[in-house]
């Protein structure tokens, strides 16, 4: 196949042909330490750190646009001893080793300068030659994620140093269609910080209700009385699954979900890694649609409902026969702490059905449970919203990368 007509091909991949192919060394400021790493091992100790100062810039202060987070100091006198290892507002700071690939942009405020640490390097950009906040999206691709793990040092822990750095590929369109470009990326994380922000205040109210409704700080209008103590086998039968050997091949294969512990991740649950056959399905106890499900070895507490007739492993157990609002016992069980009834094992403590039972549930009367169960369901619907529009905001701005960093829709 050939070149698409107005474009060519570079170390960078297929661009226009006005945009440049350059290089990270070649988009650097002309100033002494534009491109470095944090000092060596011996300059900079933890033994250094003291509570304000200078911010260190770690791993942990990574992984988002701009670097963030809890910060380690130093003391000014100490960062100026360094002056060669520091990073200031729109300078880009990459991982050295760790989770290599990251990338994130110095901002403007509250700090006019970072000193770097020993895992992670920085470039000063010529602003007359780049705009950062085009190379942080530029860095952000996928291309040059690709080109850095293609480039990686296996000796000892894996890492990239400098040299790479300095040779990873960057294309260049003309600085106004940079800024173009970086203008509309970044409308389009302040869309998905926003949802993210949203979505973990919605998180934080789910909890504060939980911690009112469920612990009867907090009253529904029309509700009043007492609350039964109950154990849960007083009001429901719990069953175990079972896995069918491992080593008939007639047991799995496509037919009938079956549940691992792996596959708890939503409320409602319809879908699963691993299938079973009618065979083996023969053999086992079928769990009807709206079973009430919960984990009890390993990841101990994870609850969800069956969104369809299936199996499940050993280390789920299935709720029937129940005497009380399923919705509500979901929300009391996900509050429970579960070390109180186990018993101690290798990693942790660890449950059966026999202690299982003995697990205790507050009860108000039918009605109020159901009606707690509707208000934390309401919040749930709020938060599974939130999150597919993050998922799509998401999903969105990926594609405007794809499209916008490789030329293919041309702002300018």
């Amino acid at each position: 196949m050939g070149l698409k007509t107005g474009y060519k091909q570079t170390e960078a991949g297929m661009i226009p042909e006005e945009w440049e192919c350059t290089t990270a060394r070649d988009i650097a400021s002309p100033v002494r330490n534009a491109i470095v790493g944090g000092p060596f091992g011996s300059d900079l100790v933890s033994n250094d750190y003291v509570e304000d100062g200078v911010p260190v810039l770690r791993g942990q202060n990574m992984g988002h646009r701009f670097v963030s987070g809890s910060f380690a100091f130093v003391t000014r006198a100490k960062a100026s001893s360094l002056g060669a290892n520091l990073a200031r507002p729109g300078d880009l700071v990459f991982t050295q080793r760790g989770t290599l690939g990251q990338v994130s942009l110095v901002p403007d405020s509250p700090y006019d300068r970072y000193l770097v640490s020993q895992s992670q390097m920085k470039i000063t950009v010529n602003r007359r030659a780049a705009d950062p906040l085009f190379l942080y999206y530029v860095f952000s691709s996928a291309e040059q994620q690709e080109f850095i793990r293609q480039n990686t040092i296996q000796t000892g822990v894996p890492h990239i140093n400098l040299g790479v750095l300095r040779s990873i590929p960057v294309k260049r369109p003309s600085l106004a269609e940079q800024e173009a470009i970086a203008e509309a990326l970044s409308d389009a994380d302040a869309l998905i910080e926003s949802l993210g922000q949203l979505l973990a205040k919605k998180r934080h109210l789910k909890q504060g209700a939980m911690q009112e409704l469920l612990t009867r700080k907090k009253r529904l209008p029309g509700f009043s009385g007492e609350w039964e103590v109950k154990s849960l086998g007083d009001i429901c039968e719990i069953s175990m699954g079972r896995t069918p050997p491992r080593l008939n091949s007639n047991y799995w294969g496509k037919g009938y979900k079956w549940l691992s512990i792996a596959d708890l991740r939503t409320k409602v649950v319809t879908e699963s890694q691993e299938e079973i056959t009618e065979l083996a399905a023969a053999e086992l106890r079928v769990i009807p649609k709206g079973t009430l499900l919960m984990s009890f070895k390993l990841s101990i507490g994870r609850l969800c409902f069956a969104g369809c007739d299936l199996y499940t492993n050993e280390a789920i157990c299935s709720f029937n026969r129940l005497r009380a609002n399923a919705d509500f016992l979901y929300y009391v069980l996900g509050w429970t702490d579960f070390s109180l009834y186990g018993k101690q094992a290798v990693k942790g403590y660890t449950l059966n059905s026999e202690s299982l039972k003995l697990v205790e549930v507050h009860l108000p009367s039918e009605a109020e449970q159901t009606a707690i169960a509707a208000v934390l369901s309401d919040i749930d619907a709020e938060i599974d919203a939130l999150e597919a529009k993050l998922a799509k905001a998401s999903q969105l701005k990926q594609g405007m990368m794809q499209e916008l960093l490789t030329g293919r829709i041309r702002l300018v």
